[in-house]
């Protein structure tokens, strides 16, 4: 397959991914005990097994994508499970990309990414990058003094002393 025809195939599948509907299971709004997947219904009476207008539409055969980029990831790249560093030798760089599996640890996962980064093989979960902070750290700054200094004192109100200055001068 040539590389527009599958450019045209991915788009194409794009479009069918963004007009399919969620397909939920009969009632799975109503109850909660009832899931929120795909399950055929089945019941001699149910709606939905009859295609109905105005209830969820049914799984068929017309929402699938195009079968030659089917399983394609949307870069355009087929993927590649790898789970060490020796899996990489397997993966073609120009037709396929490498996904790390769940289970593999950190140092593992470390070693994966450089040897990738060697062949120049392209890890689709190759996880966030930590950028160096190009600001500086901020101090706390000391709160300012008020504008008086020390002379600018609080004032004295009505509840505070005022009445025990009158008693004073009694």
């Amino acid at each position: 397959m040539s590389d527009a025809q599958r450019k045209r195939l991915l788009k194409v599948r794009s479009r069918i991914n963004r007009q399919r509907p969620k397909f939920r299971q009969y009632e799975s709004w109503r109850y909660v005990r009832v899931k929120d997947h795909w399950r055929k219904p089945v019941g001699i009476d149910n709606k939905m097994r009859f295609n109905l207008k105005g209830w969820p539409r049914s799984v068929n055969v017309g929402w699938r994508g195009p079968a030659e980029v089917r399983g394609i990831h949307p870069s355009g790249l087929e993927e590649v499970m790898v789970w060490n560093v020796a899996d990489l030798g397997n993966v073609n760089p120009q037709e396929q990309a490498a996904r790390i599996g769940g289970t593999v640890g950190a140092k593992k996962r470390e070693a994966i990414k450089e040897k990738a980064a060697e062949l120049e093989i392209r890890i689709l979960n190759a996880g966030i990058e930590k950028q160096a902070d190009e600001f500086e750290e901020l101090k706390d700054e000391e709160p300012e003094a008020p504008a008086g200094g020390e002379e600018a004192k609080k004032e004295p109100t009505d509840d505070e002393g005022g009445a025990e200055e009158e008693e004073d001068e009694e």
